[in-house]
């Protein structure tokens, strides 16, 4: 395991920090999308007083570090390093809570995006407008609208017009937060544009009116083909895979409880009240292929499932030439540390 101080390891996990003020929801937001709480049980969460720093390595792709910043970190305090936390960060994602008066929250974030943005130009500056299912709909889209124009004003004011910043409105309660992270995620996938690439050319030749690629343990979709995307469309996803791996969970394991729930037989069809089909297929032990077809078109299943066995060969060779560059930046990162001097000032020899 490479140290979060070494200059390779935030190429092979990168980082996402959870910012905001205390009581915005950071933890909560954390607990659903990555350890299937209910939002319910997230109300006796007890307020975070420290900061929290979680692997996420469900597949190949969703692999990076999260951490969780309680909200009355203070940057001046000299204890904290905001530099060496911001060098290797891919993404800050900064929680407002939309149902509290945001101006303190507004001012924190503007002090925390200059500060990180001159630490590292490259980070994708993601915000969460959250808690938006107590807002009627014209409240949310005049609450986003103004906190939007605010932050971007403040950024302009400070001579900062270049740095861009991502708005999403979330809440725990409905699929919105999955939706928002899914996004998140994406922008630190350098293979997305291979993904999707691979989605279009499947759909195209399948006769498939949409696709996702899922990791089933977050139900985050990592890319999807390039038509737009319907949250009502990503909801049936989602719900679908919980019916597979509940299933899988319950009736799928041996009498001893071993085995694994979802494995390469892994697969699902659900005919809908409107002559669409939903159907899932296994991709690698950690993600899901899962398709919007028409009635019609899924009489040809035997040729979704030949263009199918292509799409997953090419997704594994795109696989094998990532854990081939993890394992040459880990092999790099190795013969530095054996190249540095020791205290005495001889070099380290390898052995």
């Amino acid at each position: 395991v490479l140290d979060f101080n070494d200059p390779f390891s935030t190429e092979v996990k990168p980082r996402i920090l959870l910012m905001g003020l205390r009581r915005s929801g950071k933890s909560s937001i954390q607990k659903v999308v990555f350890h299937k709480m209910s939002p319910n049980e997230t109300l006796f969460l007890e307020s975070t007083n420290k900061i929290c720093r979680e692997d996420v390595s469900n597949s190949s792709f969703v692999n990076f570090q999260i951490w969780d910043f309680p909200g009355q970190i203070d940057f001046f305090d000299p204890t904290f390093d905001y530099e060496m936390i911001f060098r290797g960060t891919g993404a800050l994602i900064f929680v407002i809570d939309s149902q509290d008066d945001y101006m303190e929250a507004l001012a924190r974030l503007h002090l925390t995006v200059t500060r990180a943005y001159k630490v590292n130009p490259d980070i994708n500056f993601e915000i969460f407008i959250h808690k938006v299912d107590g807002l009627s709909d014209d409240h949310k889209i005049e609450t986003q609208r103004d906190i939007h124009q605010r932050a971007n004003d403040d950024l302009a004011d400070a001579g900062l017009e270049k740095i861009h910043l991502s708005f999403y409105l979330t809440s725990i309660y409905d699929h919105s937060i999955f939706e928002a992270f899914s996004k998140v995620v994406q922008k630190l996938i350098p293979q997305l544009p291979t993904l999707e690439n691979l989605l279009n050319i499947f759909i195209s030749n399948s006769g498939i009116e949409k696709a996702f690629l899922f990791d089933v343990v977050s139900k985050i979709y990592i890319a999807t083909d390039s038509t737009p995307v319907d949250m009502q469309t990503y909801e049936l996803c989602c719900d679908m895979i919980d019916v597979v791996i509940d299933i899988s969970c319950i009736y799928g394991l041996k009498d001893d409880g071993t085995g694994t729930p979802y494995d390469k037989e892994s697969m699902a069809i659900i005919k809908l009240n409107n002559t669409t089909v939903l159907y899932l297929k296994e991709v690698t032990k950690f993600l899901a292929l899962v398709c919007f077809v028409r009635e019609e078109s899924f009489e040809r299943k035997g040729l979704i499932d030949y263009n199918f066995h292509c799409f997953r060969k090419a997704i594994q060779e795109v696989f094998e030439v990532r854990m081939k560059v993890v394992r040459s930046r880990k092999h790099q990162s190795h013969m530095q540390k054996s190249k540095r001097p020791t205290p005495n000032g001889t070099p380290r020899m390898p052995l």
